[in-house]
């Protein structure tokens, strides 16, 4: 696409995301950035996982995300007895016809909420594996695809909570971003509290978009410029992580790319018509925090590891 076609389109694009925006925060109260970095992470195909003490609206935010992007939504609740064929569905035995017949799981769909991760067993968890890295899932030895858009948002409670299994480390690259909401402001909070039950306004919640206006968004993305100059910010930020001491082990090459995904989708969002260091900033610490570990000595929490790599690294 030309720059003047690119220059055209991003007022209307900022405008319908901005829509998409505000419709959120009428029901997710004072979180406008964590609302943008999960639109930033679904604009840029990734995963997205909410890490957060119970009752935040984790969950609330997944339902908010799908009514307004038009798109179709199943929850799965993972416990500690749910098996990967409860995800990714069976084949039952027809005795009129002689023949096996395949019942979808309820991961055949677009947006699926995998609620609580955390609470099931490792082997489950590692039945969305090839859905979030291939977009297909394979049952009984016959591969299916799903549908498109297709992202997974998984909620997660914080791994010192009784009944957990903490994510392994390749369940947790799968994630382009990990983000946290926390509580609510002073202002916001009361708020939720004088206003309506936020399960009866996410039933009157609108599609802002159509699903193939979110394909078209995607695809503006990946034609966002990244400059040779930006490559090398971004390549000197995953040299640092793998050379210094201080982390426990480097960014992978997946992690570049996701940076670089993402960057450009917040740049979009930005009105930008290349991507800018301070795109890479923004999203950096939701897109590493989950995937940079510090010396088992050091305290710091992975968010304070990522501006710290923020600050080390000279923009070129």
């Amino acid at each position: 696409m030309s720059t003047s076609r690119k220059e055209i389109l991003l007022p209307q694009i900022r405008q319908e995301i901005d829509g998409i925006i505000e419709a959120a925060r009428m029901i997710i109260l004072g979180k406008e950035h964590a609302i943008r970095l999960a639109l930033a992470c679904l604009f840029a195909r990734g995963h997205l996982l909410i890490e957060d003490l119970p009752g935040v609206g984790k969950t609330t935010l997944s339902h908010v995300l799908a009514n307004i992007l038009g798109l179709g939504f199943q929850r799965i609740q993972f416990t500690s007895d749910l098996l990967p064929a409860d995800i990714l569905g069976v084949s039952v035995y027809n005795r009129d016809t002689g023949t096996f017949t395949f019942h979808p799981g309820p991961i055949f769909t677009q947006i699926t909420l995998a609620d609580e991760i955390n609470r099931a067993t490792p082997r489950t968890q590692s039945a969305l594996l090839e859905a979030m890295e291939e977009q297909q899932v394979t049952v009984e030895g016959e591969t299916r695809q799903l549908p498109q858009p297709f992202f997974v948002i998984a909620t997660q409670n914080p791994s010192n909570q009784v009944g957990t299994f903490p994510l392994p480390e390749s369940q947790l690259d799968r994630f382009m971003m990990r983000i946290k909401l926390g509580f609510p402001d002073t202002v916001a909070e009361r708020e939720l509290l004088m206003g309506r039950d936020r399960r009866t306004m996410l039933k009157e919640v609108k599609a802002v978009i159509t699903p193939e206006r979110l394909l078209a968004i995607q695809r503006l993305c990946d034609e966002v410029h990244a400059s040779t100059a930006i490559l090398d910010y971004l390549q000197d930020l995953l040299e640092y992580s793998r050379n210094s001491r201080e982390f426990s082990h480097g960014l992978s090459p997946r992690a570049g790319l996701a940076i670089l995904h993402a960057a450009r989708a917040w740049a979009l969002m930005e009105g930008h018509q290349q991507v800018l260091p301070e795109d890479i900033q923004a999203i950096l610490p939701s897109v590493i925090s989950h995937r940079l570990n510090g010396l088992q000595e050091d305290e710091r929490r992975p968010e304070e590891l990522a501006q710290h790599l923020i600050i080390q690294v000279p923009i070129p």
